[in-house]
């Protein structure tokens, strides 16, 4: 009996060391991406990488003829829904929804981390996006972004917020539902960004039974690992991603909706939101959240020095 206690305690020690070097090897990686260099794939990273390339390519090529052949009959269509969600999935995410999103007539405000946000959100709630422009030149992700009624917003044309407020209101009203990432670029999963208010204009006055309703995006653990900060382009991030061995939960939380009319103005809305998602980020995590460790020119974050000289990442499974 002793001897076969011995073998099990010396396997849950070889299994531990296992899951510790790999642990080690992704946070080396994560903060060799986050400094802008490539992430470099073994074989077996690229057999995963072009696996869910191929996956995705073809429910690419199910899903649009099908969405094409829906909207010449003139009937609604599911599959920009379907394609994300499925999009999710092949990604690696295993999506845990919580709370109950509004049908339509709503304003989502969420955190951000990643690209897979957009999936897993868009195929829980099927709602549109507010993403930046420069995205609708990109030759596969802007096409897509296209089909699932995305509305692009320039954050340098001051002198055109009017106008894309406007645009912003006739897609609200034809979307039913709308998204924006107030915080304006991705974190890590334990930080929370100030959140800007001017797309939040489109609240000024509310229009008739919009309601918002803000969503806490909870990665768990391998929030880190999965997240798009630092110095790290688009490509290595789905790269680094795709090629990632197994799948990660991924917690979608509809938290309790408001009337904006009981918070007036958009900056009253954005504290509101941003409260309640600090709130149940905090909840989740179980501790404080911290300061985001990288400058962010666009959205003029500052990160402390301090902070970023003294602050130690926790490992990554």
């Amino acid at each position: 009996m002793a001897s076969r206690s011995t073998a099990r305690a010396r396997r849950h020690e070889r299994i531990e060391r296992r899951r510790v070097r790999r642990a080690e090897r992704a946070l080396r990686r994560r903060d060799d991406a986050a400094s802008g260099l490539p992430t470099r794939l073994d074989f077996l990273g690229q057999c995963r990488l072009w696996l869910r390339v191929a996956l995705l390519a073809l429910a690419v090529l199910v899903c649009v003829p099908v969405h094409y052949l829906l909207k010449l009959l003139r009937l609604p269509s599911p599959l920009p829904r379907l394609f994300l969600g499925t999009a999710a999935r092949i990604a690696g995410a295993r999506i845990e929804r919580m709370g109950t999103p509004l049908k339509r007539d709503v304003f989502y405000i969420s955190n951000h981390l990643s690209w897979i946000d957009i999936l897993a959100l868009g195929g829980t709630s099927g709602t549109a996006f507010v993403a930046k422009a420069e995205i609708a030149s990109s030759p596969l992700v802007g096409w897509l972004a296209g089909l699932n009624r995305t509305v692009y917003v320039k954050r340098e044309n001051r002198m055109g917020v009017a106008e894309q407020i406007n645009e912003l209101r006739d897609a609200l009203a034809e979307n039913w539902a709308i998204t924006v990432f107030p915080e304006g670029t991705t974190t890590d999963g334990r930080s929370l960004l100030p959140f800007k208010t001017p797309m939040l204009r489109v609240l000024e006055p509310p229009p008739p039974g919009v309601m918002v309703q803000p969503v806490m995006l909870d990665y768990g653990e391998v929030g880190e690992d999965i997240a798009w900060i630092g110095e790290e382009g688009g490509l290595n991030n789905a790269r680094r991603i795709l090629a990632r061995r197994g799948s990660f939960r991924l917690r979608v939380t509809f938290l309790e909706p408001f009337h904006p009319r009981d918070f007036p103005g958009r900056k009253a809305i954005a504290a509101e939101s941003r409260r309640r998602i600090e709130e149940a980020l905090v909840k989740a995590l179980g501790k404080p959240l911290r300061h985001f460790r990288f400058a962010v020119a666009q959205v003029r974050y500052q990160a402390p020095a301090a902070q970023q000289a003294t602050e130690e990442s926790p490992p990554v499974p």
